[in-house]
């Protein structure tokens, strides 16, 4: 059994909600990735797909709890919900495969967790170009990570 088993909170759902959007027709993100609803992305996408709001919320819902589980089961120090939440979204959006091998996580189960948030701006890039909106979203997630309130954060 891991050392954390938290679940994703309201507020790190809403930093999820935040920065994802929704969009309910199925477009390319800015590398080319198929995706729909607040940040879908897999097999199922597929260029003229069209969901509804509910199926948007279920397919959030489904793809937060696999990012949860990746950070319970990969992070084997003890968290604060913040930091979960910040490395949920994190996870959520980079995908485990990347957190798995990433710097950032090395050092958090060494207990360095000042070096950890200080990976968060390292990943504001897609396709080699840091992207505004990337970089935002990191700055956000670290202020979660750091305790910090990040609701002053936009998008």
């Amino acid at each position: 059994m891991s050392l954390n088993n938290l679940t994703y909170s309201e507020k790190g759902l809403a930093l999820t909600r935040q920065f994802e959007g929704c969009r309910l027709t199925a477009y390319q993100d800015q590398v080319g990735v198929w995706t729909i609803g607040y940040g879908h992305t897999g097999p199922d996408v597929t260029p003229g797909l069209t969901i509804t709001e509910e199926q948007s919320k279920a397919l959030l819902a489904k793809d937060v709890c696999g990012a949860a589980a990746s950070v319970n089961n990969l992070v084997t120090v003890k968290l604060s919900q913040d930091e979960f939440d910040a490395l949920v979204d994190f996870v959520f959006n980079l995908g485990a495969g990347a957190f798995r091998g990433s710097t950032m996580l090395r050092r958090l189960n060494s207990g360095d967790f000042e070096g950890a948030a200080a990976q968060f701006e390292r990943w504001s890039r897609a396709g080699g170009v840091i992207v505004a909106g990337l970089l935002r979203r990191r700055h956000a997630e670290e202020s979660l990570f750091r305790g910090e309130d990040s609701s002053t954060q936009s998008v």
